[in-house]
């Protein structure tokens, strides 16, 4: 059981790591809003399978309608589209990087809206430390421009609002017992409806013209990562605990780095890494200060 836990913990790692180049790469032929759609789509099919395998879905679950239209918006269609724009801007591993500041998020949003969720010294010096690493990646100081502000503006929003839909489902959704599968199942049924009526779909058809874009947005990110690493998250929380699963956020910004450095060239400097550091070190002390996984790591799944 260890084994097979550990190669999901792993797989889940690299597959919400190698997101970042796959969104880079089909941003050269599609927009933002084109990768998003085509990602919810191709990433509903094993979900929307793996649900209906588990035999979790339930007519009556549509009482809570409402509840899964604004889960849909904050944890996929406004999440997802923040990120494809951010990346389409940014060096592929620092977005990677970048993402890794969602658990601060939680964190904050969780402050003010959860009363349970108190500010102590000990958690503040995480949210800071955290925020001094985001701070060092944009460098606002830095007079050559080398990271776009707009493509971190879209990834701190992403990154916010996939932070407040976990605080959401704290304090909305948690007590309904209803399966996580399932309201993964309706979160993004109810995104592909609504960005299939908002998308502007002219000119979507172009990346198949780019086979390397058109297998990272199916595959890599559609198949792979959204529905595939939901359901490893799901495989992983049932073998290991939440706990333990919410330490695979510490990957993605690490494999991100290393694939965009590595493996497509980009560049890298000693304090992008010290930048990454800081960011997961925040993280580390939020989560050590609270005893249990943040609302950031309780629930995330595809990056």
């Amino acid at each position: 059981m260890r084994n097979r836990a550990g190669i999901a913990f792993a797989a889940l790692g690299l597959i919400w790591g190698s997101n970042f180049i796959f969104m880079k790469w089909a941003s050269e032929t599609i927009t933002p809003g084109q990768i998003t759609l085509l990602r919810v789509l191709f990433g509903f099919l094993p979900v929307l399978a793996y649900a209906a395998a588990r035999g979790v879905l339930r007519w009556r679950h549509a009482r809570h309608l409402h509840h899964f239209l604004v889960m849909s918006v904050l944890a996929t269609s406004a999440y997802y589209f923040a990120f494809a724009a951010g990346t389409a801007l940014l060096p592929s591993g620092i977005a990677g990087a970048l993402s890794g500041a969602i658990p601060l998020f939680s964190f904050l949003a969780a402050a003010l809206l959860l009363r349970s969720d108190r500010v102590t010294p000990v958690r503040l010096l995480g949210v800071l430390v955290g925020f001094g690493g985001v701070l060092l990646i944009a460098r606002p100081w830095s007079a050559t421009g080398a990271v776009d502000p707009v493509g971190v503006a879209y990834m701190l929003l992403g990154s916010a609002s996939v932070g407040l839909s976990f605080v959401y489902a704290k304090r909305f959704l948690s007590g309904l017992g209803i399966a996580a599968a399932a309201l993964t199942t309706y979160q993004i049924g109810l995104a592909l409806v609504t960005l299939l009526l908002v998308t502007d779909l002219d000119g979507v058809t172009d990346v198949a013209a780019d086979t390397r874009a058109l297998v990272g947005v199916v595959i890599g990110l559609g198949l792979l990562g959204t529905g595939v690493a939901y359901i490893l998250y799901y495989v992983i929380v049932d073998l290991l605990g939440a706990v333990t699963a919410s330490s695979a956020t510490y990957i993605p910004p690490v494999v991100a780095l290393a694939i965009g450095w590595l493996l497509v060239g980009e560049p890298l400097d000693l304090l992008d890494g010290v930048a990454v550091l800081l960011i997961l070190v925040g993280v580390a002390v939020l989560r050590s200060a609270a005893g249990r996984p943040s609302p950031g790591g309780s629930g995330r799944a595809g990056t």
